[in-house]
């Protein structure tokens, strides 16, 4: 296995040293020959982990594929990716799961670990294989039914139960449709109104992550809400942490960078779900994400084909590309305004992510005897956002012709390049 010297590389609290990979891991020494990276002015972090992904594999394959977007996931300095369970067939047996397993084992650019749905089909009517889908290869861990709200709380109870004994989570996709239904595509308020969208007020994702919270609580287990998006549900998750229920949250980098004011050409590329907020809402999630109320980054990487999103705004996939750009985004959002260091930013898209998803290869703190899974980052250097230039096999990308910073220089997983500039 190749070795390889990090020179005089700067770690995420300020200091310095020789980062030295061999065997997979962080070593004292290297054998001779050993490749020498001059890291004069770079950083690096512990390779980031995502634990909301949609690889489309299988179903979609002409919009990404496991091997696509792992490469997609490497180029954005990611080590380790959670799969979604809202493949075509949904990943709800323990076969299915270790299906996709087997995709990543061959992928090779990162770990892929499988969310299993929480309910057969995504439909909400009847628990998955949660047992057997732990007790697989795959080694299930967390579970969701992510595109689709799981609306009844004797199932979403029965879930946290289930997942009790083995230390597993359930994630949330927090959207009452009761409040925010089908047609639900935009912010409820004053633009939803004048564009004619349906709007998902608020409230949609505060009551649902309330609910939740509570049946958290009285399970004694752990819950994760996905892609949090409103002030309101930033309230309740800081209500929740406050009285000890184990409840996680994540934030998208959408939407701590854009706004609903991306909606007003009805470009599809900007309709995701939940939807862009307003500036309010986005300045409560980016200090719930600076005071750990937030725990990690997400990307919520959704691939789709040029004809899914060639629609009537209403009619378009929801969906936007996230993988290559999300280090990005939390630089321009979060370290450039001074909400978070670099230590911050090691915890919120390595440490806790690895931590939530039970990933024990990965979010290591950069030391001897750690897996050697380094993302290597330029902290000035910029670009313009091409989406032509992306890995992933879509080309949805919401950051296109955006000037942002372009950080990755190179990604290891352990200790082999998956990424070089």
């Amino acid at each position: 296995m190749t070795a390889t010297v990090l020179r005089a590389v700067t770690l995420p609290d300020g200091s310095r040293t020789d980062l030295k990979l061999s065997d997979g891991l962080i070593v004292d020494d290297v054998p001779a020959g050993a490749e020498v990276i001059d890291c004069d002015g770079l950083i690096a972090l512990p390779g980031l982990v995502d634990v909301h992904v949609h690889l489309r594999e299988p179903g979609r394959e002409d919009t990404e594929t496991v091997a696509t977007g792992v490469q997609a996931a490497a180029r954005g300095g990611f080590t380790a990716v959670c799969a979604m369970a809202n493949t075509q067939p949904v990943t709800d047996t323990a076969e299915k799961a270790e299906h996709i397993h087997d995709l990543g084992l061959d992928a090779r650019d990162a770990d892929v670990a499988v969310i299993g749905a929480i309910s057969k089909g995504l439909r909400g009517e009847e628990l998955a294989e949660l047992g057997l889908m732990h007790r697989s290869r795959a080694g299930v861990t967390m579970f969701s039914d992510d595109g689709h709200c799981l609306m009844n709380a004797q199932l979403m109870r029965r879930a946290l139960e289930w997942v009790k004994p083995f230390g597993g989570v359930v994630a949330q996709h927090s959207q009452d449709s009761n409040l925010a239904g089908p047609g639900a595509c935009c912010h409820e308020g004053e633009l939803s109104g004048r564009l004619g969208l349906g709007g998902w007020p608020p409230v949609a994702e505060a009551a649902i992550i309330a609910r939740d919270a509570m049946l958290a609580e009285a399970t004694g287990s752990r819950l994760h809400v996905c892609h949090i998006s409103t002030a309101e549900g930033v309230d309740v998750v800081r209500w929740a942490k406050a009285r000890g229920i184990q409840i996680t949250a994540e934030a998208t980098p959408h939407h701590l960078l854009l706004g609903t004011e991306e909606l007003v050409g009805y470009d599809t590329v900007y309709k995701v779900n939940p939807p862009l907020r307003t500036s309010e809402h986005i300045e409560a999630v980016r200090a719930a994400l600076a005071d750990g109320t937030i725990d990690v980054v997400a990307t919520d990487h959704a691939p789709h084909a040029t004809q899914d999103k060639d629609h009537a705004f209403v009619d378009a996939r929801p969906g936007m590309l996230g993988l290559e750009q999300a280090l990005s985004v939390v630089i321009e959002t979060m370290v450039k305004t001074g909400r978070l260091d670099w230590s911050g930013v090691a915890d919120r898209m390595s440490h806790a992510p690895a931590r939530i998803a039970r990933l024990s290869g990965h979010g290591q703190p950069l030391a001897v005897g750690s897996p050697g899974n380094v993302t290597l980052v330029d902290p000035e250097r910029t670009a313009v956002v091409d989406r032509e230039a992306s890995r992933s096999l879509s080309r949805n990308n919401p950051y296109h012709g955006r000037d942002l910073p372009d950080p990755v220089e190179a990604t290891f997983l352990r200790g082999r390049q998956t990424f070089r500039r």
